[in-house]
């Protein structure tokens, strides 16, 4: 069994048994190698949950159509560094891959880039051509980073290994093998956290900072998003943690639990009551690894201010909200938190996406709908336009590639996915969010769009005679091109 093959079905493993495990689920199914691949391959994966690292140059060793399919996947924000927004490939053409002399392209790439851009680290990232033709990446990385004296960390994740979550997970090995720990901190404190898995998609992760700031709890490491690589390499000093997206990086947070006693939990910043209640987990958390149990009347005093001033914002919105249905053709940790929040402002569920979703959140969707069959796959355009037209919700909350299903089954839509403009965490992106819902369902154009056409008005009402004569006038324009 080759190494990535065993690797793979390692992470698979490991991720099976933590569902088992935190869900008392008696078996799972681990994923073949391969099986999974569509919607996202596992560089693909990698590549996603790495590049957010913002002083890091990331260096795809491919051709250049990988690179080019990746750059730029989700919609991060960084307050600082955007070297990781420069896009770095070896470009490996086929006399490279034929006469072998691709590492030796790698290592004059690593040397380009450092005495260029003189980033913080390097991350290199295998690709399918590059497994196949017998790269070893591991052992240019390592010479690399001896002879010029810079972090460089090998990404072994090509992307016939599995399914865009299995590259999740392949990414947080990595940090895990080659990042977390090689740094140290002397300036820890009993109020030190890791968030995981939290991407910073439209600055949403800013939205929340500052509620911990209030508290004088301290971001170790957002892993990844708006991160810095020595921030990273130091997140082993944290006291607590919380994973924003188990999908991506459970086995990270469990593993760091195991070598660094750091626990963790799973919650959500979606919605007031989860965005309370994750704020009062990761304080009763800091509380039993030493922190003062005065912290944890501070967060009391916090979430009672906050939520006051985020439900009266909401008053207005829940007004002409509630009642309104909603249909949500999302994924991943989305599929249950988001449908929590819309529930809190009275909105009602008509189905949801389980697209990507882990066992443990579609238990909690479970729970919420009280309607398994309200929960469903991913569907075809065809499928989903049926289901829309059935079911007539109000809106349609999804990514970029269905848009135009909802637009055309003439139901509003909104962006929740990765290349959304606006930020939901937290509440202040509570109410944004039920801002933008708003704005979308009464849209005036909505009512014209639905309306019959002047013509077809016409058609109606006109006398049996009249009818006739539109028609065969409409048919003789047909034939000499006017429509």
């Amino acid at each position: 069994m080759s190494s990535i093959e065993t690797r793979t079905r390692h992470v698979s493993g490991e991720h099976s048994a933590e569902i088992c495990r935190r869900t008392k689920i008696k078996a799972c199914h681990n994923a073949s190698p391969g099986s999974a691949a569509g919607g996202g391959c596992a560089f693909d994966g990698a590549k996603v949950v790495l590049q957010p690292i913002t002083d890091v140059a990331h260096l795809v060793h491919a051709p250049l159509a990988c690179e080019g399919n990746s750059w730029d996947n989700r919609g991060a924000a960084s307050s600082g560094p955007v070297l990781w927004r420069t896009s770095f490939t070896t470009d490996l053409t086929e006399l490279e891959i034929v006469t072998g002399d691709s590492e030796r392209k790698l290592l004059k790439a690593i040397r380009e880039i450092k005495e260029g851009y003189a980033p913080a680290a390097i991350f290199v990232y295998g690709t399918c051509v590059t497994e196949l033709i017998g790269d070893d990446i591991a052992a240019v990385c390592r010479h690399a980073a001896q002879k010029f004296a810079i972090p460089v960390v090998p990404v072994k994740s090509p992307g016939f290994g599995g399914s865009k979550n299995l590259g999740s997970r392949l990414a947080g090995e990595a940090l895990l093998e080659h990042v977390i720990g090689t740094v140290g901190a002397d300036d820890s404190g009993p109020h030190d956290i890791n968030i995981l898995g939290e991407f910073n998609l439209s600055g949403e992760f800013w939205l929340v900072k500052p509620l911990l700031d209030r508290l004088g709890i301290r971001v170790r490491a957002c892993i990844p998003g708006d991160a810095r690589y020595a921030e990273v390499a130091s997140a082993h000093r944290s006291r607590a943690a919380m994973i924003v997206c188990s999908t991506a990086l459970i086995n990270l947070a469990r593993k760091m639990e195991e070598r660094w006693d750091i626990p963790f939990f799973e919650g959500s910043f979606y919605g007031i009551s989860s965005t309370s209640e994750s704020l009062r987990r990761i304080a009763q958390l800091l509380v039993k690894k030493g922190a003062g149990f005065a912290l944890l009347h501070h967060v009391e005093a916090l979430l009672a201010e906050e939520e006051e001033r985020a439900w009266k914002k909401l008053e207005v919105y829940r007004r002409r909200l509630e009642g309104k249905r909603v249909h949500l053709n999302t994924g991943g940790v989305k599929s249950w938190s988001i449908v929590h929040a819309l529930i809190e402002i009275g909105m009602e569920i008509v189905g949801t996406s389980v697209r990507k979703s882990t066992v443990r959140d579609k238990e909690r969707i479970k729970l919420m709908l009280k309607d398994e069959n309200q929960l469903h796959q991913s569907m075809a355009a065809s499928e989903l336009y049926v289901m829309l037209r059935e079911h007539k919700p109000d809106i349609m909350l999804s990514g970029g590639r269905t848009q135009f299903v909802a637009l055309e089954a003439k139901i509003p839509w909104l962006d929740v996915n990765q290349e959304r403009q606006h930020a939901y965490a937290g509440y202040e992106g509570m109410v944004e969010l039920a801002r933008q819902i708003d704005l979308a369902i009464h849209n005036p154009v909505w009512a014209q769009l639905r309306d019959p056409a002047p013509w077809k008005q016409f058609v109606t009402a006109a006398k049996p005679a009249e009818r006739t004569a539109f028609i065969s006038t409409s048919a003789f324009e047909a034939t000499r091109g006017f429509h």
